[in-house]
């Protein structure tokens, strides 16, 4: 080699490969996986004071879940424990991932479902708030995996609301910036005060929970339905107690309670904790709620007209019907009082459309998210305005203030994605031998964390058991994909996220 050459290699760019510290997202998984196998022990105490014979696998799982998390938590605790951008992309995924894996341990060895495939789609349903089920019989289920369902839904539901205020508007995940505050400037503020938010969520949380199930229990369910059903509902999970889910109490009271729960769940959880601080205004002038409750007191309207036209119900029972099941649709909780897929062609595209929607950010709500429609609008109304008057300057708004173009292009991004993973997704179902009806809904519903799709199979009367194993590991992903916001999943997936 020449002199001259040698120079020249000395400069030439390496590309480098660091290999990503993984001990402060195996500490966090270590420490919610202790969690996890404590909270198991809740349905054994339960089933065990009721003579069954299931505490032994929640006892079991919960010792494995426990000592596994152990075992994480003193590999990792003298290491670092500030997370980078990358790790929180990471740890975000496998804390799902993790938790979905331990918690489908009892639905697996109890027997109540035949396969571990099985066992995990529940799991993550549950977690995810999807509440789409693949057990049959669950009138006379064992009261500790009735228990167990609801506290999964439960746990997904506070988790992602304390994700959504810390973790994703760092990570600026399609828009969530809008709602990043001074608490979560830096990546490495993220585990302390995510530690002190979620400790005033979790208060709120109980709290909105009790009165719920105390709600119920006056209304005239039994402790255990009360219990179950209250921890879904305001996880706006929809995991029901019996295989009619709400339809099976057919009661205007619980009907009337589960939809204001639903909403409550609905809204942003950061505005109840400045309620608490002695700010109510923003709760009712924030303009996303404004939004979501006007938009959803109209397609109550519509379904209600609907029903009244085709002949289904009239009056104050066609109104009662159609305010439950847009709600329990709208926001992602996936209740059923009634087969609404069968009011007709209509019915089901309508049905079908608002699954997407979802409730507001910082919430338990999913689907695409109020504030993003919001953006949206602003968008097409800024480019009609352009167009009209081409010297103008128009500025795009908030709650009253300005939109960053970040922000604005971060939600085009969730827009276009989002169609392209619900088509992804509903072409796979579809080359797995799902039928397009089935394949379009559950897709849809999986995106959107529903639960319920259309038609004979999935529908509001049916569920996911007769699906074959790949189409419930394809919902599965995109249950986690829509729970966690689609790009902190699909950011993984990019070679450059591995690279320096």
């Amino acid at each position: 080699m020449s002199l001259q050459d040698n120079e020249v290699s000395q400069y030439r760019p390496v590309r480098t490969t660091a290999l990503l510290d993984m001990r402060p997202v195996i500490l966090v998984i270590g420490v919610l996986l202790v969690m996890l196998g404590i909270a198991m022990f809740i349905p054994a105490i339960v089933d065990y004071s009721s003579g069954g014979t299931v505490w032994k696998v929640f006892a079991f799982s919960s010792f494995v879940t426990i000592g596994s998390g152990t075992l994480m938590f003193m590999a990792t605790r003298g290491g670092k424990k500030q997370l980078s951008t990358r790790q929180a992309f990471l740890m975000t995924v496998l804390v799902w991932v993790t938790l979905s894996a331990f918690g489908a341990l009892p639905f697996y060895w109890s027997g109540i479902v035949p396969t571990y495939t099985d066992a995990f789609f529940e799991s993550i349903s549950g977690l995810t708030t999807t509440g789409a089920t693949v057990i049959n019989g669950l009138d006379g289920m064992p009261p500790g995996i009735q228990l167990w369902r609801g506290i999964l839904q439960w746990l997904g539901g506070l988790g992602i609301i304390v994700m959504a205020v810390s973790v994703l508007p760092m990570l600026q995940i399609g828009g969530m910036q809008l709602f990043k505050t001074e608490a979560f400037e830096t990546p490495e503020k993220i585990l302390p005060r995510a530690t002190q938010i979620s400790g005033f969520i979790t208060l709120i949380f109980l709290n909105l929970t009790g009165l719920c199930m105390l709600a119920y229990l006056l209304a005239g369910m039994n402790f255990l339905d009360a219990v179950v059903h209250a921890m879904t509902t305001v996880a706006t999970g929809g995991f029901s107690t019996h295989d009619a889910s709400l339809g099976y109490f057919n009661s205007v009271k619980i009907d009337i309670i589960a939809t204001v729960f639903m909403i409550i769940g609905s809204l942003p959880f950061l505005l109840y904790v400045q309620a608490l601080q002695g700010h109510l205004r923003p709760l009712f002038k924030d303009n996303q709620v404004q939004t979501f409750l006007m938009l959803l007191s109209a397609l109550v309207l519509f379904a209600w007209i609907v029903e009244e036209i085709l002949g289904i119900r009239a009056g104050i029972d066609a109104f009662r019907f159609a305010l439950v099941n847009v709600t329990s649709i709208m926001t992602g909780t996936g209740y059923a009082t009634t087969a609404y897929d069968g009011w007709g062609p209509v019915a089901v595209a309508f049905f079908f459309f608002i699954m997407f929607i979802g409730g507001c950010a910082g919430s338990t709500s999913c689907g695409i998210k109020i504030f993003r429609f919001q953006v949206l609008f602003q968008n097409i109304r800024q480019h009609i305005a352009n167009v009209l008057y081409p010297n103008g300057v128009f500025t795009q708004r908030f709650n009253g203030r300005p939109i960053e173009d970040t922000v604005s292009v971060a939600v085009m991004g969730f827009f276009f994605l989002y169609i392209l993973t619900f088509v992804v997704s509903a072409s796979a179902l579809a080359i797995a031998g799902v039928d397009p009806i089935t394949a379009l809904s559950g897709a849809g519903s999986a995106i959107s964390n529903v639960g319920p799709g259309l038609g004979a199979i999935i529908g509001p009367a049916g569920n996911y058991q007769p699906l074959d194993d790949i189409p419930k590991w394809i919902l599965a992903i995109t249950m986690l994909i829509g729970r966690l916001e689609l790009f902190t999943v699909l950011v993984l997936l990019s070679p450059r996220f591995w690279r320096t």
